[in-house]
């Protein structure tokens, strides 16, 4: 599988992933005449190479005529819409404005139609998005992998004024997005850098396993005491377990041999309402032979230090294991069946052989029982005969 790496240790924004796809060998001459079939006032985009803190990297500017529109997203979508970008080219631009103008309007309290858009409506920032989306396309990858982003600090003046960093659309859009501490004054990730991250990236976490083919390093405008740069790892994937999505997560653990069962059941109860992945209860024999149990945590790296406060809080131990572990997940997809009761929810994985798998969900059969008075199993049969028949049709 053909595989890129976004190494965000100083941050994202447009122009400096632009400026690394570029750097990583797509023909800019190709994303410019994308660029130029927008219709915007003489874009073009300038490519130098340029050394920060030492180290070489290419850096994008977009030159253009000076202007003072202000645009809202169907203005956007219908220049993209009228260019001669590929529809691929199309769907994935579209895909980042669309990020965008929900992030925009979540913050304003607006509709997305009615966003406007101020410093991501310039034509430099249309330029760096488009640019980027035709790019990503030319450079031809089937999964995009990050690391965690970091944001900077401070403040940043916006059209709205003076805003803590990261910026509020900025901050909207990395919603659910492992952010890396950083102490860097000034801000490191932009609002089109995260909308890109938002839209095309699907695994965060630490470089694959691959045999690297090209490195590409985007260069950003403001220097800093580190090495302001984007780089791009692209490759090819060495895993045998290729095909499937992977990700990381964090594994909390204790020991425990004197606290009631009563006390861990409402610690695991917490947990799940806190977001845990998974919570195990496994029986275990402590010293001097008392029996005790290991209580497991699953949960995302950003959850960790909310799940651990509640361990410490609710439970008698003193002190938790904490590992990143990388699991293989399968794809899957919520459906709903219909049965002789009523609507049963489910998830469908996907299996490497492309089979589907269905399990109904025990939330939805236990309602469905409950408010029929059947039995559970006869509840739970009917779900899968009913996506067994839709299958075979």
């Amino acid at each position: 599988m053909r595989i890129a790496y976004l190494d965000c240790a100083s941050g994202i924004s447009g122009d400096m992933m632009l400026g690394a796809l570029v750097d990583a060998g797509v023909d800019l001459a190709k994303v410019q005449a994308g660029i130029d079939s927008l219709g915007l006032p003489s874009c073009k985009l300038v490519v130098e190479e340029v050394k920060k803190c030492g180290f070489r990297a290419l850096q994008l500017r977009v030159e253009h005529e000076p202007e003072h529109a202000h645009r809202h997203l169907h203005h956007i979508e219908a220049m993209i819409e009228q260019s001669t970008l590929s529809e691929s080219q199309r769907s994935l631009a579209q895909k980042i404005f669309m990020r965008l103008a929900e992030a925009e309007a979540k913050v304003h309290g607006t509709t997305i139609q009615k966003v406007h858009f101020h410093e991501v409506g310039a034509v430099d920032s249309i330029a760096d998005i488009v640019g980027s989306a035709i790019a990503w396309d030319l450079l031809g990858v089937e999964k995009i992998v990050s690391s965690p982003i970091p944001t900077g600090t401070g403040f940043v003046e916006i059209a709205h004024g003076r805003c803590a960093i990261p910026a509020p659309a900025t901050g909207e859009l990395l919603r659910g997005i492992p952010l890396a501490a950083s102490t860097v004054d000034g801000e490191l990730t932009t609002p089109t850098g995260a909308a890109i991250v938002a839209a095309m990236v699907q695994q965060f976490g630490p470089l694959p396993a691959m045999t690297v083919q090209s490195i590409g390093y985007g260069a950003g405008q403001k220097d800093f005491q580190h090495p302001n740069l984007l780089r791009l790892i692209v490759g090819e994937t060495i895993s045998s377990d290729a095909s499937l999505p992977t990700d990381t997560i964090v594994l909390l653990e204790t020991n425990l041999d004197d606290i009631t069962g009563e006390a861990l059941g409402h610690c695991s109860e917490l947990l799940w309402q806190a977001g845990a992945l998974d919570v195990a209860l496994i029986a275990i024999q402590m010293k001097k032979g008392r029996p005790g149990v290991l209580l497991q945590v699953q949960c995302r790296e950003t959850d960790a230090e909310k799940l651990a406060v509640i361990v410490f809080r609710e439970t008698t131990t003193l002190g938790l294991r904490r590992s990143k572990i990388e699991r293989l997940t399968l794809p899957r997809e919520s459906v709903q069946v219909q049965t002789t009761w009523g609507a049963v929810a489910g998830i469908v994985a996907i299996l490497p052989d492309g089979s589907r798998r269905f399990s109904p969900e025990y939330g939805s059969c236990h309602q469905i029982a409950d408010k029929n008075k059947v039995a559970l199993s006869a509840v739970d049969e009917a779900a899968r005969r009913a996506f067994a028949a839709t299958q075979d049709n």
